[in-house]
């Protein structure tokens, strides 16, 4: 038996304003979460994972399966009105936050389609809830706000005004983000400038102009 309920998705809504986004509950029923949970990645600090660098046990396996099925992209294509063939998917784990994490941004301009998916069994803090935001400047001022409870998937399709956030949360937050990535070197080469900064990224990003 299938592990995301994709109905709950599809039966979303797509709001359109500010960016297009949607926040779909009950993608993962309760035995489906206890599921998944029990056999969760044995994560101990506060960073972002690739699947293959993880154990875990056969039911987040099954989950990753899901996702990297033709039925998840099919609906989430169809949500969005895009073809995602020729774009990369991406996913990764994560199961801590830190003070650091929660910035407002709108993610890089080499990402399509961000999807993300939570698997906390019960929420009571403020900080943490992911918001969709009408500007780069106030985390106040946002069209939705999510806890990151378990069978919640939230969906936008990256703009320059897709911006999000959230206040500032120090503990067990756990996710798995799926991005869906324009290849290239130029579109590598400026993510990878984007995340460090440093000169010689900015060598690397002048190299690959007129390739």
């Amino acid at each position: 038996m299938a592990l995301l309920n994709l109905a709950a998705f599809e039966q979303t809504p797509l709001q359109r304003d500010p960016f297009d986004f949607l926040v779909a509950s009950g993608v993962m029923s309760p035995d489906a979460l206890d599921q998944i949970n029990n056999d969760y990645p044995a994560i101990n600090i506060p960073a972002n994972f690739k699947p293959q660098d993880l154990e875990y046990g056969p039911a987040f396996q099954q989950l990753l399966d899901e996702i990297h099925g033709a039925p998840f992209q099919a609906a989430v294509e169809r949500k969005f009105g895009v073809n995602l063939d020729n774009v990369e998917k991406t996913v990764t784990v994560r199961k801590y936050s830190e003070m650091s994490d929660g910035n407002i941004h709108t993610d890089h301009w080499s990402k399509v389609i961000t999807v993300l998916l939570y698997f906390n069994r019960e929420w009571h803090q403020e900080g943490g809830q992911l918001r969709l935001l009408r500007s780069k400047s106030d985390i106040e001022d946002y069209v939705a706000q999510a806890p990151p409870l378990g069978g919640t998937m939230i969906a936008f399709r990256r703009s320059n005004n897709s911006f999000h956030g959230y206040k500032r949360f120090k503990g067990e937050r756990r996710m798995i983000q799926v991005n869906w990535v324009r290849s290239g070197r130029i579109a590598w080469y400026a993510h990878q400038l984007a995340r460090f900064g440093t000169h010689t990224g900015k060598r690397l990003l002048r190299a690959t102009r007129g390739v």
